[in-house]
């Protein structure tokens, strides 16, 4: 499983490309991996009305990769399942390895 297909790299931190559930039992970051896609896989408990989900996604990312939620954000796909997430300030070497460990426990 090579998720880090899903990741680029930024002069100022990393962009991981994902695609959400949303309405889920459970929120799961990180739900799975689609090889297909290219695209980390994430269930969001909160349904997509009014920006809810989106602010779930950027409340959830920052938590697992411990950032303030600033430093988190949607660079595309807002009214979409598929989305570009924007990590300012992250470590590419750090993001790996928090995914890895998260995905490897599913």
């Amino acid at each position: 499983m090579n998720f880090e297909d899903a990741l680029t790299r930024t002069e100022d931190g990393v962009i991981v490309n994902v695609e959400v559930s949303p309405g889920s039992k459970k929120t799961r970051i990180p739900g799975g991996y689609d090889p297909w896609r290219k695209r980390i896989e994430v269930k969001i408990s909160e349904q997509a009305q009014k920006g809810k989900a989106n602010k779930q996604l950027i409340s959830s990312f920052s938590a697992l990769f411990i950032l303030k939620a600033s430093e988190v954000s949607i660079i595309s796909g807002q009214k979409s399942g598929k989305k570009s997430i924007f990590l300012r300030g992250a470590d590419y070497s750090k993001v790996v390895s928090i995914l890895s460990e998260s995905l490897a426990d599913l």
